[in-house]
């Protein structure tokens, strides 16, 4: 494991798969479309190994159709979600002390998600995060998304934080990709969906089994 950078000023986290267990929900949306136009459901395990990788991934557990099929079926199907995408949301076990951690030491945290914008910041409003993320990027907020490190570079400086002095942390390996390349420390996490892939081939600096062993890294005190 690599040392961390000195005086670090903030923690940027992907969204799905690393701060929210998501995939409860993006699966009940899947089921209520299949029903819809009479198509058989995949299993539950399936569809969560790929939520990382957004809408159309899923789609195809279901669909075994080219890009622009998917596309076409993709407004319905994140119609569906966002009706009822926080119904089983939750973060994952030790997120919540992590972050009142992270603000107790009166550094910064923010999401560089590839999730569209339109859901991302409803749904970080019904976590109650809108008011205390410094800075929130999201999948369509640039004409790119990660793996390139614009998006995270974007959050640094909305957050107001120098690349060097920051973490970026995430479930899959487009996270890695993004954070190394925005010249930040990189964590890799066990918890997630990881896509099928090994968190200890990424590359990270860092690879973690619980939050509290990123809080201890960070020399934070965590309750509860």
């Amino acid at each position: 494991m690599k040392s961390l950078p000195a005086d670090v000023q903030a923690v940027l986290f992907d969204l799905d798969g690393t701060l929210l267990d998501s995939a409860a929900d993006l699966y009940a949306a899947l089921q209520i479309y299949c029903d819809e136009v009479g198509a058989a459901a995949p299993p539950y395990d399936v569809v969560r190994e790929v939520v990382s990788r957004g809408g159309r991934a899923i789609l195809r557990c279901a669909f075994a159709e080219d890009d622009e099929a998917l596309l076409v079926r993709m407004p319905r199907y994140l119609d569906i979600y966002a009706g009822i995408m926080a119904q089983h949301t939750r973060p994952f076990d030790g997120i919540e002390p992590l972050l009142a951690a992270i603000e107790a030491r009166d550094l910064r945290w923010g999401i560089v998600t590839n999730k569209p914008g339109f859901l991302t910041e409803e749904l970080i409003k019904r976590m109650d995060w809108d008011l205390r993320a410094s800075a929130v990027v999201c999948g369509d907020t640039l004409p790119v998304k990660k793996p390139d490190p614009a998006p995270v570079l974007l959050a640094c400086e909305r957050a107001g934080v120098e690349p060097a002095r920051c973490l970026f942390v995430g479930d899959d390996r487009r996270d890695v990709q993004a954070g190394r390349d925005a010249g930040l420390y990189t964590v890799a996490v066990r918890w997630g969906y990881l896509d099928g892939g090994n968190p200890d081939e990424w590359g990270a600096d860092a690879v973690f089994d619980h939050p509290r062993q990123l809080a201890e890294l960070l020399g934070l005190e965590v309750t509860a």
